[in-house]
């Protein structure tokens, strides 16, 4: 009989942590050895049902603010009571609190708490700071095992006040085989969104969102075309769309609406990088940037701001020296100087370390390797 894994998470819309929870459980259960099941505490967003169709059961509890969190709690206490999982894991501040202490509470005993940002003072709510303080008091108590994504979070988070003895990196995996696009691909959207073959295009992959910081992506443009006019830019993820005044504001600004393709969210985005010659990670804080493995495997070379764990994806050549406009800029300048084919050379050389070290299979193995653990 296979050991049963409940996954509570804050919700399953688009996103890395969500995106990782979906890998995860659909390249275990192929393996037979682990049952899986997914609990958002708000609603089943864009990926429960692509979950449920290819048979992980997903649970939604409703939550909606915080005065339904109480009620929430208690419907995760009786859920978790029926289920009866050998394992809970829990994904970022908000489950890990109601998902762990709820465990904790029915007798649960191998706990696994996850962690995926770094700094959370950079842009989050008050709300969030206060919670990641009070999961650190917690941490001595509920979680057998936290599991970072980065080590840059990890140690961040000991310095908070985390309990260092149960915290340990996991890293996000990447499934190389769905992650693959062609040439033709990348020009299809080229084609798509009224961009040539020839055109120089510098992207960017996120939410729209104060940590994933577009100003900046949109001020180091207007720094760019002082001297490279006719360089067109990529925003691709949700709310990076023309009907958002605020991104809008900043690209009118300073007169960049015709270098500017505004994609909103795709599902399609490992299409969307190919058609980059350089992506662009501007993020104020990350922990393990998925987005920049995606970028490496669709062969885009890529300039990152110093965040997260980007330095183990990434040379030296390719992260900023300073997370501005002149820094990133800088870094930017420096490939504009490559061939288009010394660019797809460029980024060969850190493909093979990400599909060396981050494959999905060998992550999976390693959690597998967690939730067969002894509890404490």
């Amino acid at each position: 009989m296979p050991k049963k894994i409940v996954h509570v998470i804050i919700g399953l819309n688009v996103g890395g942590a969500e995106l990782m929870l979906k890998r995860l459980v659909l390249h275990s259960q192929k393996t037979g050895k682990f049952q899986h099941v997914v609990i958002s505490l708000t609603d089943s967003g864009v990926i429960g049902p692509d979950l449920e169709n290819q048979g992980i059961k997903v649970y939604s509890l409703g939550m909606t603010s915080t005065p339904s969190v109480p009620k929430t709690f208690f419907k995760l206490k009786k859920l978790l009571k029926e289920l009866k999982p050998d394992v809970v894991q829990t994904w970022m501040y908000h489950a890990d609190f109601l998902g762990g202490l709820a465990a904790k509470s029915v007798g649960i005993d191998n706990i696994i708490w996850g962690i995926r940002t770094t700094d959370v003072s950079q842009g989050a709510s008050k709300q969030t700071v206060y919670l990641s303080k009070v999961c650190a008091k917690l941490s001595y108590y509920v979680p057998n095992s936290i599991v970072c994504a980065a080590h840059v979070s990890k140690n961040y988070h000991i310095g908070i006040g985390y309990d260092k003895s149960k915290m340990m990196v996991i890293p996000n995996g990447f499934d190389i085989e769905a992650l693959s696009s062609t040439k033709e691909d990348g020009l299809n959207i080229r084609k798509e969104i009224g961009l040539s073959a020839d055109d120089t295009v510098i992207g960017s992959v996120g939410r729209f969102n104060l940590v994933k910081n577009q100003k900046l992506f949109i001020d180091v443009a207007a720094n760019l075309v002082k001297d490279f006019p006719d360089l067109k830019f990529m925003l691709v993820g949700r709310d990076n769309n023309a009907e958002n005044t605020e991104l809008m504001s900043w690209i009118t600004q300073h007169d960049l609406a015709d270098n500017f393709k505004l994609l909103g969210q795709r599902d399609d985005v490992p299409k969307c990088l190919k058609a980059m010659d350089i992506f662009c990670l501007h993020s104020k804080t990350e922990g393990f940037p998925n987005v920049v493995g995606e970028a490496i495997l669709a062969d885009t070379t890529c300039v990152a701001a110093d965040v997260g764990d980007v330095g183990v994806l990434l040379d030296k050549e390719s992260i900023a020296l300073s997370n501005n406009v002149v820094g990133i800029s800088h870094a930017i300048k420096n490939y504009l100087s490559y061939s288009k084919s010394a660019l797809i050379e460029k980024a060969d050389k850190n493909k093979r370390n990400v599909i060396d070290k981050y494959s999905i299979k060998n992550v999976v193995n390693n959690f597998h390797e967690l939730y067969s653990k002894d509890k404490n």
